[in-house]
């Protein structure tokens, strides 16, 4: 447990650092890279689950990474009253730029596994993910 919540902090420093570095704030950060793993463009409501957002404050999200050129917004269309969000190729771009040199590390640590130790870790990470989603999800709901 310790080492874990040394790795949550220290991601929590490295997504600080590369949000300042891009000059954008952290929330945008991390709505853009749950954003780059979706198979395709998606609606703001998914936006606010993903990011655990609730449905306005997802909207002003999705206003202002509009607003920075970060995503672009087209037509729905199963539904023209809604509009569905995805990356700008520009902040593919940006983003993957200054990634670069953080992915290239990030892999040098994974490379030192072997494919059935990277399964593992992968479920870790996994249900880990799981479990603090379902508890932030609690809190929310006690607060």
């Amino acid at each position: 447990m310790d080492e874990s919540q040394r790795h949550y902090a220290a991601y929590v420093l490295f997504n600080q650092a590369l949000a300042d570095h891009l000059r954008i704030h952290s929330t945008d950060l991390q709505c853009v890279a749950l954003l780059d793993l979706e198979a395709g463009p998606v609606s703001t409501g998914e936006i606010a689950r993903l990011t655990g957002l609730t449905p306005g404050s997802a909207t002003r999200l999705v206003d202002r990474l509009e607003k920075a050129g970060l995503v672009v917004r087209h037509p729905d269309p199963a539904d023209r009253r809604r509009a569905l969000v995805a990356l700008a190729p520009s902040a593919q771009e940006r983003i993957g730029a200054a990634w670069e040199l953080p992915g290239r590390a990030f892999s040098e640590v994974l490379e030192r596994y072997s494919d059935t130790e990277l399964t593992v870790i992968a479920d870790y990470l996994r249900r880990a993910a799981e479990v603090g989603r379902a508890q932030a999800d609690r809190l929310a709901k006690e607060s």
